[in-house]
């Protein structure tokens, strides 16, 4: 019985600490891309970013919702292949943006598709400033 509240304390502590461990890692890539920003971040250009749609080399419109929806709250799909693609917003999911080598593949990644070029770091500090605000 008292291995099994050990368990059950040790569970608790780590969700806890998940949310911290993702402000530190954000908190770091926000002070490497404030270094080449113009501007402070914000969370509201972050959101007009994310909901803005951008036109490919056919024409097709895209945005960050056309996998991820308009509330990073909810789960997504991907465009192509139809899988899941579970929320970015750390409040609902808090094993999102607790890796950095993750947060700079998917944003290098995912800005080429949407945008057609790499974000830059005003870009990618205004969009985690979002992600990370709601």
């Amino acid at each position: 019985m008292k291995l099994n509240k050990q368990i059950i304390v040790m569970s608790v502590l780590v969700t806890l600490m998940t949310p911290a461990v993702a402000n530190e890692v954000v908190t770091k890539l926000l002070q490497d891309y404030r270094n080449e920003a113009v501007q402070p971040f914000s969370a509201d250009a972050g959101r007009q970013l994310w909901n803005n749609a951008f036109a490919d080399a056919s024409g097709d419109k895209r945005s960050c919702t056309t996998c991820h929806t308009s509330d990073p709250k909810q789960a997504g799909k991907h465009a192509r292949t139809g899988k899941r693609i579970e929320p970015l917003a750390p409040s609902v999911n808090p094993k999102r943006l607790t890796q950095e080598r993750e947060i700079r593949k998917w944003l290098t990644r995912n800005c080429k598709w949407t945008l057609g070029r790499e974000c830059d770091a005003q870009e990618k500090g205004n969009l985690l400033t979002y992600l990370n605000s709601i």
